[in-house]
């Protein structure tokens, strides 16, 4: 059988001339049965693993394990992506170390304990409690349940990340911050270890310009290094630098190659800014799950396409949602110029001990995935989970999401932070709310009351009987101006074509208002029960009525004058000529100058052709980042019910486009039964 999941698993940090993956089969000890087989890195709850058993949670792996002979030499480090919750691992029946936390990397140094060329029993025993709610589990189900059970998923315990052996020089660089805020060159730091760590030379290439600095006499270093010519990474350039850190000299030297961006993201005021623009995040949420393997993508295709995804329906940001994502994701969102909002899981109890356990894995995070250029925003705590929704009535609690977002600040100074996504803010770099409304009428108008300023608190259903009223706000003293505003979850509808019919009306809303810096749309796909995606488990696009969600998620779009009534009915028939009023969100770099078009065609149509002559037209500039004033087409009455298309043209191509549907617009009678 071939090796699942073959590449290297960090190509960020990339030491791939010596390398072995340990994926594959391993043999598998459920506490009190028989042994078995499993294949990883596929948690034992999913079918990959072929073992495919919920609320185990004990176990042991076994596997041989024989080192190069060619590494003779050379220092060995067994890597573990990830381990939920607890591992111990052993090798030739020694403890080499035990590790806790389910969703952070990890390694150890085993060169005293392998002989290269002569098998050793590698052996894992995990420990995953059924019982997480204070522990990191994200949206793992717990037993008992958390509080958020039904946007709960099943667990994923064992090893579900990559596992493998590297060879390093006697003397290596154990880790290396890059950071290219300067835009002119990197700030570098890190610490070697091993043989003589104490004053180790630490030679740093980029673009063949060598640069060596001294390590101190723990072992860490920090220098500078300048780039001529710098070329900055954004979405539209996304250029990656090789930087190359070297210990030592022939075939016994430690080499390592990180890869970063020179590129900056900054808050001002109350709008976010990328190397000095303006930046408007257009994100969509991707909870990382798949059917048949869980958190673990099935194979690397797999893993990138959910980006490619992504970008097709016009998102530029995802934000991976309480979830280490695997690094060469990160690294194929750093290549392709996708922007990430990257976030831990929390726990889902309050208690100082699971606030405690919450920031253990901050370093982690920072320490891994600080390079990549694709992240700019870090996030926390999620909706209060792991303290109780309770922010605003409890000191403590509060306290706890303040010192989580001290904590990080002293990690990362380069990106800004959320402490609390969704809402009852006390202390962050933006303002986010996470807000779901099934009526159009009353999301337009929540959402115009929020951004001016009128409201700061919308409806929250917690339960099926439990709505309360949440606030941007946990605290009087959080200021009320000058902090980004973004929403960064919202969504409705039943069925398929509902959520697509909510996805052209409540994104245009959002775009109705400049004081907004952005939105995240829940979600990229569906997740077992969970079927808000716009694309099912399986990636598959659902039926969106006509709509393109790019259209949408445009960087240009058209904004409508209309609260639409219902799906497939966004207005009765009209019987006289219908005056539309249409306003333009643009957020390129220039203005945009073309003419506004409008088109009766039949219901459910595609996008006239070229040749067919427009109802009506209008000449309309939009300034970058300032919505226009409204622009009226006048079209006839159609015929009976139709979709009246609206597209803006501009140098010879349509850059936005959108749609009405006119149809006879049903009432309940009084037996709740539909009529027209």
């Amino acid at each position: 059988m071939s090796v699942p999941k073959p590449e290297y698993p960090r190509p960020d940090f990339d030491r791939s001339e010596r390398w072995l993956t340990l994926n594959g089969d391993w043999g598998f000890e459920p506490e009190g049965e028989e042994p078995t087989t499993i294949v990883v890195p596929f948690a034992w709850e999913t079918a990959a693993s072929g073992v495919r058993r919920t609320w185990l949670e004990r176990a042991v792996y076994r596997r041989s394990v024989t080192v190069p002979r060619a590494w003779d030499g050379r220092r060995v480090i067994l890597s573990f992506g990830a381990v939920h919750h607890v591992a111990r691992v052993l090798l030739g029946g020694v403890v080499v170390g035990v590790h806790t936390g389910g969703y952070t990397s990890f390694e150890f140094d085993v060169t005293e304990l392998v002989t290269p060329g002569e098998p050793v029993e590698l052996v894992v025993e995990v420990d995953a409690p059924a019982d997480k709610r204070e522990i990191p589990h994200g949206k793992q189900r717990s037993i008992p349940r958390d509080d958020y059970d039904g946007v709960s998923f099943t667990p994923t315990s064992g090893i579900w990340q990559s596992v493998w052996l590297e060879a390093r020089g006697r003397s290596y660089v154990e880790s290396a911050a890059v950071r290219g805020d300067s835009l002119t060159g990197f700030a570098v730091s890190g610490r070697v270890i091993g043989d003589a760590p104490a004053g180790a030379a630490v030679v740093v290439t980029v673009d063949g310009r060598e640069t060596t600095i001294a390590a101190d006499a723990h072992g860490r270093f920090d220098g500078t290094v300048t780039v001529d010519a710098p070329r900055l990474w954004s979405p539209a350039d996304p250029h990656l630098y090789a930087i190359e850190f070297r210990v030592g000299d022939g075939e016994a030297a430690d080499r390592v190659v990180a890869t970063a961006g020179l590129r900056s993201i900054e808050v001002r005021g109350e709008q976010l800014f990328l190397n000095g623009r303006r930046l408007y995040l257009r994100g969509v949420l991707d909870q990382g799950y798949w059917p048949d393997s869980g958190l673990t993508a099935p194979d690397d295709a797999s893993l990138v396409r959910d980006l490619d995804l992504a970008e097709e329906l016009g998102f530029n940001l995802v934000r991976k949602h309480l979830k280490f994502e695997e690094p060469r994701w990160l690294h194929a969102a750093d290549r392709m110029g996708m922007l990430v909002w990257a976030e831990p899981a929390c726990p889902s109890r309050f208690t100082p001990d699971a606030a405690a356990a919450f920031e253990e894995q901050l370093p982690e995070l920072v320490r891994r995935d600080g390079n990549h250029p694709s992240i700019v925003v870090w996030g926390l705590y999620n909706e209060e989970w792991g303290l109780d929704w309770d922010i605003p009535g409890s000191q403590e609690r509060a306290e706890a999401a303040v010192h989580a977002y001290d904590t990080m600040r002293a990690l990362d100074d380069s990106r800004p932070i959320v402490e609390n996504s969704g809402w009852a803010h006390v202390r962050s770099d933006l303002v986010d709310w996470h807000y779901y409304d099934e009526d159009p009428a009353a999301w337009a108008a929540n959402v115009a009351a929020l951004a001016s300023g009128e409201k700061e608190s919308f409806e929250v259903k917690l339960g099926p009987d439990f709505v309360v009223d949440k606030s941007f706000y946990g605290s009087a003293d959080f200021p009320r101006t000058g902090v980004p505003i973004l929403n960064s979850e919202f969504g409705a509808g039943f069925t398929s074509l509902e959520r697509a019919w909510h996805v052209r009306w409540q994104t245009q809303e959002i775009r109705r208002h400049d004081r907004f810096a952005g939105y995240v749309y829940t979600e990229l796909t569906d997740v077992e029960h969970e079927m808000a995606g716009l694309l099912d488990a399986d990636r598959r696009r659902k039926d969106w009525g006509g709509l393109n969600p790019a259209d949408s998620n445009a960087e240009t779009v058209l904004v409508v004058d209309i609260v639409p009534q219902r799906a497939g009915a966004d207005i009765p028939i009209p019987t006289s000529p219908l005056g539309v009023d249409v306003r333009v969100s643009h957020h390129g770099d220039a203005p945009v100058d073309g003419i506004l078009h409008a088109a009766w065609s039949a219901a459910g149509s595609p996008l006239p052709t070229a040749d067919e002559a427009p109802d009506a037209r209008a000449d309309v500039s939009a300034a970058p980042f300032a919505v226009t004033e409204p622009v009226t087409l006048t079209v006839p009455p159609p015929p009976g019910a139709a979709r009246l298309h609206l597209w803006l043209e501009a140098d010879g191509r349509c850059v936005a486009r959108t749609f009405v549907d006119a149809a006879v617009i049903e009432r309940p009678n009084r037996r709740g039964a539909r009529q027209g």
